[in-house]
């Protein structure tokens, strides 16, 4: 297992300093469901953010959504009505081809034009495959290809590193 808060103070920390440095004014903090909402509420509250936490759900926004169809956890997304000109804080757990934050500024995109858009992932696994990088990271890691993350949670928040078995020896 992870440790979890260690990942979450180097990413408040390299946060705060992204935070300082960018020059954002009164930023919205938006989380992506499912773990990126568990991150973003630890930030969130670590950050001290007077604008309530906002949360995403990207299921209508994904580019494999004809091939998975509509998964039956699809929950709203709860966002201000505009977000035109705001500074935004874009909270995941895991960052790997860039995909899903693709699909998160697509649909943020559709309540508004930010200001600028700062993404804070707990871990970045390097698999990037469209132009998309992480501005914050708690961790970066290299996993085999049956390796994956599995973020439990939200009390206790845990992470842990998981093998697939039909990968096994």
């Amino acid at each position: 297992m992870l440790e979890i808060n260690t990942l979450l103070n180097h990413l408040e920390t390299e946060l705060q300093q992204t935070l300082d440095t960018r020059k954002l004014n009164n930023p919205l903090m938006i989380g992506i469901r499912t773990g990126g909402v568990w991150i973003a509420e630890q930030l969130h509250q670590r950050l001290q953010i007077d604008e309530p936490l906002s949360l995403l759900d990207i299921s209508f926004y994904r580019d494999d959504f004809s091939q998975i169809g509509v998964h039956p956890h699809v929950k709203p997304s709860c966002m201000p009505a505009h977000i035109e000109g705001r500074d935004i804080i874009l909270v995941d757990d895991v960052f790997y081809t860039g995909r899903t934050v693709r699909a998160a500024l697509n649909e943020i995109f559709d309540y508004g034009r930010p200001n600028q858009v700062v993404l804070a992932v707990l871990i970045d696994r390097g698999g990037k495959q469209i132009p998309i990088a992480p501005d914050c990271v708690g961790a970066r890691m290299a996993l085999a290809a049956n390796q994956r993350i599995k973020l439990t949670g939200p009390e206790p928040l845990a992470i842990h590193l998981t093998t697939s078995a039909s990968d096994k020896p």
